[in-house]
């Protein structure tokens, strides 16, 4: 299992591929937009889609596991 890890800046990141010990993580909710806006798991892999409205809604749960005392989402 893959996820994103919040940073201290606020930014995330992918993580390795979790396979034994899955730390607690946060879920977000179903998707929201169009399908082409939607942040793939290439877009995250190659730092982009920062431009497209699912981006959005990555920041937002990355600020409420900050909220949560999570890491990982």
């Amino acid at each position: 299992m893959r996820l994103l890890q919040r940073q201290s800046d606020g930014s995330f990141c992918l993580t390795k591929d979790f396979v034994d010990a899955i730390p607690p993580y946060a879920i977000p909710s179903h998707t929201w937009g169009d399908d082409d806006q939607e942040v793939t798991f290439q877009d995250v892999k190659e730092g982009t889609g920062q431009h497209k409205e699912g981006y959005r809604k990555l920041e937002s749960c990355s600020k409420q596991a900050a909220a949560d005392d999570l890491q990982y989402f």
